[in-house]
């Protein structure tokens, strides 16, 4: 009880900290699994910092519940190059008899490459390659880690359907390692793992955007909850110029999917210079 309380406070210090920074404009990935190819304005920090409430499937009994607090922070030095680091905080709620485990999850820093586009208009698409590699600094005897360092490369392309409507696809090969975060995710031990999306945004409003996802993976190794399919639907609300709010309800099946989840995020840009 002391540890969740303990997370709680530090959840809500984190998000007092960031909505007190003064900022420029926000990018808009949050809520959805499948990533766009847009990048960070240069010198500019972007942190986005999400929390996920998810009731997990009967297979990961004794786990139960899982609350995933994401921390995200970008910076771009130069054009079309973006850097990134990010980290989970966990709490892993478990039936009577075991004990619950929070915690530090895995880290994960990568670098996104925006290609340049020549041609501008509704039928040109935009494409980014992303590689990521997570390291073990997980507690994996809690189930914070996976123990392993995971290597992971991704392509997003995005295309205007018209001057609201965009469709982001993204392809991805993790080379070695797994996709789970905590008990939430992919847990194979060897293999490689494939994974894909495909979200379809649509601007309501010039401050409101809502959509649709699918995401999925499968391993071709040996392990428990090799598959992963889920589907979300959310939207982000730009507060006003570097402030923006994220929304998601997503589920799915398989035991390395969430089989109910809600998410909340803020995202907010740092000028470094002017």
């Amino acid at each position: 009880m002391g540890a969740h309380s303990s997370y709680k406070s530090i959840l809500a210090a984190a998000m007092l900290l960031i909505c007190c920074c003064l900022a420029n404009a926000a990018c808009a990935q949050m809520p959805f699994y499948t990533d766009d190819p847009s990048i960070t304005p240069i010198k500019t920090i972007h942190i986005e910092m999400f929390d996920e409430f998810d009731g997990l499937q009967s297979s990961e009994f004794p786990d139960k519940r899982q609350n995933t607090a994401n921390f995200k922070f970008n910076f771009s030095p130069f054009s079309h190059l973006e850097l990134d680091v990010d980290f989970p905080y966990l709490d892993i709620q478990r039936a009577p008899g075991a004990d619950n485990s929070s915690g530090v999850g895995d880290t994960n820093l990568g670098a996104k490459w925006s290609f340049p586009t020549r041609n501008s208009g509704p039928l040109n698409a935009s494409y980014a390659i992303s590689f990521y590699v997570e390291f073990p600094t997980g507690d994996s005897a809690n189930g914070l880690g996976s123990g392993l360092t995971d290597y992971w490369l991704n392509f997003a392309m995005q295309k205007p359907l018209s001057e609201a409507t965009r469709i982001n696809w993204n392809l991805g090969l993790l080379f070695a390692g797994n996709t789970s975060t905590g008990a939430v995710g992919i847990q194979t031990q060897r293999g490689q793992v494939y994974t894909g999306g495909v979200s379809l945004l649509h601007d309501l409003t010039s401050r409101l955007t809502v959509g649709a996802e699918i995401y999925g993976g499968v391993s071709d190794g040996a392990g428990h909850d090799k598959t992963q399919l889920q589907a979300m639907l959310g939207g982000e609300l730009s507060i006003r110029d570097g402030l923006a709010l994220s929304f998601g309800v997503l589920g799915g099946k398989y035991g390395a999917t969430p089989s109910l989840g809600g998410q909340v995020g803020v995202a907010i840009d740092i000028p470094t210079s002017h």
